[in-house]
């Protein structure tokens, strides 16, 4: 028999009950539907971590200053000044697998506009670098500072979210002035909303300036100040000032813009403090698997700089986020794993439900069988035409289990907000896990059927 042939008559057997046929590929229906809807919501799930992580930086690595210590207590990583300009210029330099870096230096203080004020989550000066570094190339408006500006440390800066909304209230403050420690910024960009990290810190809580800014004309006079009230203070960390801006200070005396070295320093950091430092480099790798490469070559780089011998300890510190993505994205695997295994139950189950209704089949049509065997039909001929019955009825069962799968998870992206994110393949594997369940739970009774004996079957009541 030609294959169009079996075809046409698999399909006018199944015409002749409807609704039992119906009610057969239901449990296919239910289980290809579940498994589209958990693949689309577990993709979609895995989607908005991927992007949250990308957010924070999958790729960056975070260099730190060493450990001050004085009298046999450390202070902890960050309190060493180790980090300079020209550091973060050798690693753009001399390590292939660092695709941008930037430097970073850091400061907490009050920010005033009209009569409304702010204390940001962080004051960062870096370079125009530090968007690719942290992928937040995106301008809500405005435009970001230009190297010329770090280089002639102009009094420029963008802001986040956040602060607009707190200073601004409504208003474009593009080409508006804030005072940061007195000094007036001018504000020439605004940076798109990136919302909270995963560790529920506000990421548009943030005030950006080129770095010879913050490092001269806002922490540079706190460092004095500071170092001279407390022999701790000599981190750029410490050096910040949470006081609030007062007209007292709008002309202060001329000071020293590198400050003189605390007895700490002296006792226990050979390294001068009267260099331009930096409290951090932000490196970003090419990509996650490159991100050992670069910590290699960071390490060799920095450890060339700073003069260190073998055996001696860094005087810097290395973080990336490598634990954190691995951890998430094993999660994210797991759980869609596991709601897949749960939907192929309700699969195997339609299977089961699909060879019951076949052997029922086969045992109603009996006398037909033996007809069919009595006038020429082989008994492969008959062992097709059950098997294609039955990989009909999946195939139906599957094609509508997609639209109901996509349809469901369409609703649950509407009313209740979850990521969602279609999958191709798992309409694929659908059609074809679809299939092989009707071959797979159809074999057996259509096996039956092509072993009987024609006088039997034709005798059969």
């Amino acid at each position: 028999m030609k294959i169009h042939r079996i075809l046409r008559t698999a399909l006018q057997a199944l015409r002749r009950n409807p609704m039992r046929a119906m009610l057969t590929t239901l449990g296919i229906v239910i289980g290809v539907g579940a498994v589209i809807a958990m693949m689309e919501i577990g993709n979609g799930s895995s989607a908005a971590v991927q992007k949250s992580i990308a957010s924070m930086g999958a790729n960056t690595i975070l260099v730190l200053p060493g450990t001050a210590a004085s009298g046999g207590i450390s202070f902890g990583f960050g309190t060493s000044v180790t980090l300079t300009p020209q550091d973060y210029e050798a690693i753009v330099r001399e390590c292939p697998a660092v695709v941008s870096a930037a430097p970073v230096v850091r400061a907490r203080t009050q920010v005033v506009y009209g009569n409304r004020n702010w204390v940001p989550n962080t004051i960062e000066g870096a370079t125009p670098s530090f968007q690719q570094v942290r992928n937040w190339t995106d301008m809500a408006d405005g435009e970001f500072f230009s190297n010329r500006d770090v280089l002639n440390a102009n009094k420029v800066c963008v802001l986040g979210q956040t602060i607009v909304r707190e200073l601004f209230q409504g208003e474009s403050p593009v080409g508006k002035e804030i005072r940061i420690k007195n000094i007036s910024f001018r504000v020439v960009g605004v940076l798109a909303s990136k919302g909270a990290n995963m560790m529920g810190m506000d990421q548009d809580d943030i005030v950006l300036a080129p770095w010879t800014t913050i490092k001269y004309r806002v922490t540079g006079s706190m460092l004095t100040s500071n170092n001279q009230s407390s022999s701790s203070s000599s981190t750029s960390n410490s050096s910040t000032s949470t006081s609030v801006n007062t007209l007292n200070t709008l002309y202060p005396g001329q000071q020293s813009l590198y400050p003189a070295q605390s007895t700490t320093q002296a006792a226990d950091n050979p390294i001068s403090v009267r260099f331009t430092y930096i409290d951090q480099i932000l490196a970003n790798a090419a990509s996650t698997a490159e991100i050992p490469s670069a910590i290699r070559q960071i390490t060799a780089t920095l450890r060339e700089r700073h003069h260190l011998r073998d055996g001696e300890d860094d005087d810097f510190n290395i973080r990336d986020m490598t634990e954190m993505t691995r951890m998430l994205t094993s999660t994210t695997h797991l759980m869609t794993n596991l709601l897949l295994c749960v939907a192929l139950i309700s699969l195997l189950v339609g299977g089961v439900g699909i060879m019951n209704i076949m052997l029922v089949s086969v045992t109603e049509r009996t006398r037909e069988i033996g007809l069919r065997m009595a006038v020429g039909a082989r008994a492969r001929d008959i062992l097709r035409q059950f098997l294609v019955e039955s990989v009909v009825l999946c195939l139906v069962g599957g094609g509508v289990g997609i639209v109901l799968g996509h349809g469901g998870s369409y609703l649950v992206q509407m009313l209740l907000h979850w990521p969602v994110q279609n999958s191709p393949g798992a309409i694929a594997a659908a059609v074809i896990v679809s299939a092989s369940v009707g071959v797979v739970f159809g074999y057996y009774p259509a096996w039956r059927a092509s072993r009987l004996d024609p006088i039997d079957a034709l005798r059969y009541e």
